[in-house]
């Protein structure tokens, strides 16, 4: 089986152009290649796993940075679909508010938590153990991804995301832009 890059119906964005989507849809269908060529070169080298042995442990490493960059990027252009929504009432509001006290409270620490030095992204987790809300900070596409819990929001925080519009000490005006555009009804979607 291999992996075919999903199609995003994106609107013209306010504050993130047109070419900076088109670039990092580009970037997002190299993940999913580099994902189907990695699993056809692992297969290839289990013919010889005493010559190939090196290889494929680089491999292996390899598929969870490609896998990670196609799942989290699938996660980031389907919240941008549709155009921007309000939070709405209901369990994701509900369990950030109870958790963080308000809405505004979450989101400026959210925010802190994008502004994290490094590529990576910011992220927001459902533990379906504790039934409670967690943060954090990725790096890259995978390192410190929480084991057991579910995407529910993605920030993509590489310099891809917005260096065509904004210099590195601007990025906090991507982050700004970003949820300018946020289709909130998608994000809370993903909890119910």
């Amino acid at each position: 089986m291999t992996y075919e890059p999903t199609t995003f119906d994106i609107p013209e964005l306010e504050g993130i152009s047109k070419e900076t989507i088109d670039g990092h849809l580009g970037l997002y269908a190299g993940y999913v290649k580099h994902v189907n060529l990695i699993r056809e070169k692992i297969d290839s080298y289990s013919a010889d796993t005493d010559n190939n042995a090196y290889a494929m442990a680089e491999m292996q490493r390899r598929l969870g940075f490609e896998f990670g960059g196609m799942r989290n990027h699938e996660y980031y252009f389907a919240q941008l679909e549709g155009g921007a929504t309000a939070l709405p009432d209901g369990l994701l509001k509900e369990k950030i508010e109870a958790q963080w006290g308000s809405v505004d409270v979450w989101l400026t620490r959210f925010k802190q938590i994008a502004m994290t030095r490094g590529v990576g992204w910011a992220m927001l987790y459902h533990d379906p153990n504790t039934d409670q809300l967690v943060q954090t900070w990725v790096d890259e596409q995978h390192s410190g991804q929480l084991a057991d819990v579910d995407i529910v929001l993605a920030l993509d925080m590489w310099e891809h995301s917005y260096m065509r519009d904004y210099n590195a000490v601007d990025k906090g005006q991507y982050v700004e832009a970003f949820f300018n555009n946020l289709n909130w009804e998608v994000v809370a979607g993903r909890l119910a």
